[in-house]
């Protein structure tokens, strides 16, 4: 792992403002390996070093995985200057952390989010030649047909010439105007435009799964946790050796 600033390896470990992180290493109340340290741009690898501030262990996380059930109305994206954003939603639980979203959903779309600040994950899972898949229900205002499942599984090409991959349609059993999507690529409104070719329009969209991460079912619109290891590391796996 790449070292850190003291000062910046502070404020995250102990959850604090990076002023009130300099304030303590200067004060003596910072130790590196049990003898204080009053460096504040001292260079630290997280991963080597035992970091105590007032007498108490501090572990610091080199990264943050969270799964956010993102709602209507929120959009994706770390700031904005009118709407709400879904590194918004988080923000007050992690107020050290550079999130981002990994991908995006539409502002009136809803489902997984994934929120970190590891940007080399990120490319990973963004990547077009990695192919990492991501599953979709939607909401038609037509009924789906075998014209439709066909050419997504031929590989639809929109309006303005643009070819699409090969994608994943199906039916559900019993709601004739509802469907399930599986893409391997990200274009900008991808699905709506898929289905348009096909005059069809979409009422609803919702990002189930990326990759073989389900959203977790306990969550509500709005809410988020973290990724456990064995999730972070079924994504990684998805995309090793593409």
């Amino acid at each position: 792992m790449a070292t850190l600033r003291l000062d910046k390896l502070v404020a995250e470990a102990a959850g604090v403002p990076r002023t009130e992180a300099r304030k303590l290493i200067l004060k003596g109340q910072v130790q590196l390996d049990g003898e204080i340290c009053r460096a504040i741009d001292r260079k630290v690898d997280p991963t080597t070093v035992e970091l105590c501030c007032g007498g108490a262990a501090l572990s610091h996380q080199a990264n943050v995985y969270l799964m956010l059930y993102k709602p209507k109305g929120v959009v994706s994206a770390s700031r904005d200057g009118r709407d709400e954003t879904v590194v918004d939603l988080v923000q007050g639980t992690y107020p050290r952390r550079e999130l981002f979203p990994a991908g995006r959903l539409d502002k009136t779309s809803t489902g997984f989010v994934l929120l970190t600040d590891d940007g080399t994950f990120a490319h990973q899972i963004l990547a077009p030649r990695r192919h990492v898949s991501k599953e979709y229900f939607v909401e038609l205002d037509t009924p789906l047909t075998q014209q439709m499942i066909d050419g997504f599984a031929e590989g639809v090409t929109l309006a303005d010439g643009e070819k699409m991959m090969p994608a994943g349609l199906f039916a559900v059993e019993g709601e004739p105007n509802s469907a399930r999507v599986v893409l391997r690529q990200g274009v900008y409104h991808q699905i709506k435009r898929m289905f348009g070719v096909f005059d069809a329009g979409v009422n609803e969209l919702h990002r189930s799964a990326i990759g073989e991460v389900r959203l977790d079912e306990s969550l509500l619109p709005g809410q988020f946790r973290e990724l456990t290891a064995q999730e972070v590391e079924v994504l990684r796996s998805a995309t090793a050796g593409k």
